[in-house]
């Protein structure tokens, strides 16, 4: 049947067209975008996913530049601090040759005055941006990514760049709770008084027949005395053996016989005097009778006593830990000194802080020392006095929480080698300085390392990710060439179909002639 109000053909014509246009209008928009999906429409799981990761890299673009800030700020603070440790390092060499007695030590003192200022000038200039990491205690974060967890939320990462306080400031003692309540400083000293009087130890002697003989040891040198002729006295053994220990010419010890007892006396600072005396037989004995003042606790029987060093001892405690801001204070007479932690530092730190305290306020006659037990790991401060600024003078030391941290480079502009001990002070207080120094700058190199590494790994990370949007969205150019063409052959085909199906009904007039 054919009818001229219905053209079936010329429908169906019309919808394959219809379809090839649209077929062809999503190709030319393809090859027009570069995309597969472009709009939500266009496949909304697909697109959702791909606007989701397009936002982390957007994300992580950003990190990129907060990393390479970061890297830099770090780069300057490290190249900082190796500078620090090079011209400390130069301020040894000062210090060594001022060790000398024939050499202009105000010179060299001139030298190390500008080399320090030199260093302030290097830890004021070691800044980006702003931001200088050789000043001050507080850590830094550097954006180091953005990590997606399961349920969809986004936690942001950071690396933490802890600052290296290379400045020479005496910080801020605190007012909070009390070290010596808390044992920090493990017993301190039992004395309040540091003296320039020697310790000594007293031996004495029994009467003995001839050819007695009695050996004592002092300070690993063996001694000994053998009688030849007459009965012997307490005074024989005393006399001799005072004459030969003071013979050994060693520094700090004296011995004299007083009525037949033999006094050894030890002025040695930082070091006590072994004695050993060990019963005799055949006669005659010896006994150590008294140490440090007081009596041994028992009798003498080849155990070594030992003379105590003059300095006052404080020790600290092994089972506390340091916190930023602990503050201690040592007082010798009138005058007291203080040291106040930084973030991270252990009880050694504090000992040489306060040891760099004491050298660096210009007592005259007071000397420390700073030593750290090898089995118990326990550090102590050790404190003396030669008399010059009086033969005892008050000793104390105590301390608080909730201070403002001295300096890495604390007593760096207090070095003076005018004088001898001044330079002997130097000498050993240099060396932690520039330990503080190293340690800097091995901090800020490994921080530097490990942002590098980040900043690597976001490059890679971004990279990935555009490569995994664009093989979810972007178009396969190659198949919309090829898709394009035969589109573009099924359109001409099908306008020549429909106009074939619309001529259709034309031949019905011909049966109306």
């Amino acid at each position: 049947m054919s009818s001229i109000l219905t053209n079936n053909s010329a429908m169906v014509a019309l919808n394959t067209l219809k379809s090839i246009n649209n077929d062809l209008q999503k190709t030319q928009s393809e090859i027009s975008t570069g995309k597969s999906v472009a709009s939500a429409k266009d496949n909304s799981a697909v697109w959702a996913i791909s606007k989701v990761m397009e936002s982390d890299v957007k994300g992580f673009e950003a990190i990129s530049d907060s990393l390479a800030l970061g890297e830099s700020t770090v780069a300057v603070a490290r190249n900082g601090s190796e500078t620090v440790a090079d011209l400390l390092t130069e301020i040894k060499g000062k210090i060594t040759a001022a060790q000398e007695e024939n050499v202009s030590r105000e010179k060299i003192q001139t030298d190390i005055n500008a080399l320090t200022d030199q260093i302030k000038s290097v830890v004021g200039a070691a800044q980006f941006n702003g931001l200088n990491l050789l000043s001050g205690t507080e850590d830094i974060n550097v954006l180091s990514s953005l990590d997606r967890i399961g349920d969809g939320d986004v936690r942001a990462s950071d690396i933490t760049v802890a600052r290296q306080d290379l400045s020479t400031d005496a910080g801020k003692i605190g007012s909070g709770a009390s070290l010596n309540a808390n044992g920090e400083i493990g017993g301190s000293t039992a004395a309040t008084t540091v003296v320039s009087a020697a310790n000594t130890a007293e031996l004495t002697f029994t009467n003995g027949a001839d050819g007695v003989s009695e050996t004592i040891t002092v300070a690993g040198v063996e001694l000994s005395y053998t009688g030849t002729t007459g009965a012997l006295d307490a005074t024989d053994f005393a006399a001799s053996f005072a004459g030969q220990i003071n013979a050994l010419g060693l520094e700090g010890v004296t011995a004299s016989n007083t009525a037949g007892v033999l006094e050894i006396s030890s002025t040695r600072a930082f070091e006590g005097l072994e004695v050993t005396a060990p019963v005799t037989a055949g006669g005659g004995t010896v006994n150590i009778t008294a140490v440090n003042g007081a009596a041994p606790s028992g009798d003498n029987t080849a155990t070594a006593s030992t003379i105590d060093q003059r300095a006052e001892q404080i020790d600290f405690s092994t089972a506390a830990a340091v916190e930023e801001g602990d503050g201690y204070v040592v007082t010798i007479g009138a005058s007291s000194v203080q040291y106040i932690a930084g973030k991270g530092e252990t009880f050694e730190d504090v000992a040489r802080g306060l040891k760099t305290a004491i050298d660096s306020a210009g007592f005259k006659g007071i000397t420390s020392e700073v030593v750290i037990d090898d089995e118990t790991g326990q550090a102590s401060l050790k404190v003396d006095n030669d008399g010059t600024l009086g033969a005892s003078l008050a000793f104390d030391v105590n301390g608080n929480k909730g201070g403002e941290a001295s300096g890495g480079l604390f007593g760096l502009d207090k070095i003076d080698v005018t004088s001898t001990a001044g330079a002997n002070a130097a000498l050993d207080n240099i060396e932690t300085l520039i330990n503080n120094a190293i340690d800097a700058s091995a901090s800020f190199g490994s921080a530097e390392g490990r942002i590098e590494t980040q900043a690597n790994f976001i490059s890679q990370l971004t990279d990935s990710l555009k490569s995994g949007i664009g093989a979810l969205v972007d178009a396969d150019m190659e198949e919309a060439s090829a898709r394009l063409q035969a589109l573009q052959v099924q359109q001409q085909l099908g306008v020549q179909a429909l106009s074939i199906a619309n001529q259709a009904p034309q031949s019905i007039l011909s049966l109306f002639r």
